[in-house]
């Protein structure tokens, strides 16, 4: 490739573009510009040359026509050692362009603001930058092309070690670099617009993810894994958490991490969750952050051990003290106060997630595969809402059994089904998760308690979803349970009531069903 003599630099986003510019003009590149691009180069004192200099025709339709013409495409797409092509540019007066610097209309930002109208969508499609992106990439053996700022620094490097010169095989990974990025963009296009006409789950559904970071492995050691990020949900969630210490992250570290978060954003109050293999065996709530740290590892702990733990305030000196007693996995919370950094530095593999940093949570669609094609759903983002539960036994729960079942419906929206949880005001007391029969729950969470020295008389129980016959409420009575809250709607609710009245229960039904598989 002979030395780049000319560039076009044309950018939405001017990260960055001074210092490439006043670079590229130091090696004898000359820089021609469009709009905004060159006004601001000209401010900084940098010589321009105009898009409409080269193509000698204006720009015009508000800016919509500046690089949508021959002079630019040719030189961009004119193969240099084709005396054909070389013959045709001569006669045309089409002067080769070497480099393209382009990025693009922030289409994806403007699609996520809250009451987008279609016009303002359309005003923020990029039509003269993806064409000029695809040019230069097709033709990357004589054209490099630069689309992500974060290149900027390493393609000026070897600009200025390599004569004027850039490598063939750095000019292929720009150029899939820019293809990814058109395609990312097209893709991003077509799924607002079509979010916009067929709500939240369009009839053609495109996914724009790019990756983050390799992670040590996936669910066992010999799968690979990878962290992927919406470019549409930038600095938002868990993806975008950083890293404070510890370890490198891995598949089930990041599941058990975001089910932990997850549960810890349905309390307001100080609270702490504990997770293991993405269920809860210790949530806990509290005066203070310590406190409800300390109760929740009250509830199991054995199976805390090893865990995954989330806390819904930042954490404090005194609870970094608590915790550094414990073997954890990794620790997500909305901040970390410096004596607690100080206190859990010592635990170098200790992974902590700072949720602070973040512009806060995008949990999006939830996706999983299945053979030949994709399950997608919106997220179980429904909050708990007593006001709308319905009193069906003759005895009314007290104010402290309301509590306790607003408390334990948290909990059990994010336990595997079928789930069961054991709880009293403010504190997980037992729970039975992922069993074939509902019945079985009920078994496992009151024995799981039991054997932790829980005493179960007077507290309330949550099921996820309808009890289908009687035993349930038969085998809650027995270990002493007082109220059970429950979304209803089995053909035998009158059985299931009557078993309640019978042993002077309260029941309470939902109407929601929070089935987690």
């Amino acid at each position: 490739m002979r030395k780049i003599s000319r560039a076009l630099i044309s950018v939405s986003d001017k990260t960055g573009i001074i210092e490439l510019a006043s670079g590229l003009l130091g090696l004898g590149v000359e820089v021609v510009s469009t709009g905004g691009t060159a006004k601001l180069l000209r401010e900084k004192g940098l010589k321009v040359r105009d898009v409409s200099d080269l193509t000698g025709f204006p720009e015009m339709l508000d800016g919509r026509v500046k690089t949508l013409h021959p002079k630019v495409h040719g030189g961009l797409l004119a193969i240099r050692s084709s005396p054909q092509h070389q013959q045709q540019v001569k006669e045309q007066g089409i002067e080769l362009i070497d480099m393209v610097v382009v990025n693009l209309y922030p289409f994806e930002k403007t699609a996520t603001k809250p009451g987008v109208t279609l016009e303002e969508l359309i005003e923020n499609i990029d039509i003269g930058g993806p064409s000029m992106l695809r040019s230069a990439a097709k033709n990357f053996e004589d054209v490099a092309v630069v689309v992500d700022a974060a290149d900027y620094a390493k393609v000026l490097g070897e600009l200025q070690s390599n004569s004027g010169n850039i490598s063939r095989e750095t000019r292929a990974a720009l150029a899939r670099k820019a293809f990814a990025t058109t395609a990312a963009y097209d893709s991003a296009i077509s799924t607002a617009l079509q979010k916009m006409a067929d709500g939240e789950l369009p009839e053609n559904l495109h996914l724009n993810y790019r990756k983050v970071m390799d992670l040590r492995y996936g669910e066992n050691p010999h799968q690979k894994a990878v962290l992927y990020r919406s470019p549409a949900t930038a600095g938002r969630g868990m993806a975008a958490a950083p890293q404070l210490q510890g370890k490198e992250l891995s598949y089930n570290n990041l599941v058990d991490l975001e089910a932990a978060w997850r549960l810890a954003q349905e309390f307001d109050e100080p609270t702490t969750v504990i997770i293991k293999h993405t269920n809860p065996c210790g949530v806990a709530s509290g005066t203070t952050l310590v406190e409800s740290y300390q109760r929740a590892l009250e509830v199991d702990p054995v199976s805390a051990f090893g865990s995954v733990i989330a806390f819904n305030r930042p954490v404090t000196g005194p609870t970094a003290e608590e915790l550094s007693k414990l073997f954890v996995e990794a620790v997500v919370a909305p901040g970390f106060e410096p004596a607690a950094l100080e206190r859990l530095a010592g635990k170098k593999n200790l992974r902590l997630l700072d949720m602070s940093a973040t512009l806060g949570d995008d949990f999006g669609l939830q996706l999983k595969v299945v053979g030949g094609g994709l399950l997608v759903q919106t997220p179980d983002s429904l909050p708990a809402q007593p006001q709308l539960w319905k009193y069906v036994t003759e005895r009314q729960p007290t104010p402290e059994e309301m509590e306790a079942m607003i408390f334990a419906w948290r909990v059990v929206k994010h336990t595997k089904s079928n789930a069961i949880v054991y709880a009293r005001r403010g504190f997980l007391v037992g729970v039975g998760a992922g069993q074939m029969s509902r019945v079985d729950s009920v078994k496992l969470g009151a024995t799981k308690a039991r054997e932790l020295k829980h005493a179960l008389e007077g507290t309330v129980l949550a099921s996820d979803a309808f009890f289908p016959f009687s035993d349930n409420v038969e085998e809650a009575a027995r270990v002493g349970v007082t109220a059970i809250v429950q979304p209803g709607g089995s053909v035998r609710d009158n059985e299931v009531i009557a078993a309640a009245n019978q042993h002077k229960m309260a029941m309470v039904l939902t109407g929601v069903r929070h089935f987690s598989h």
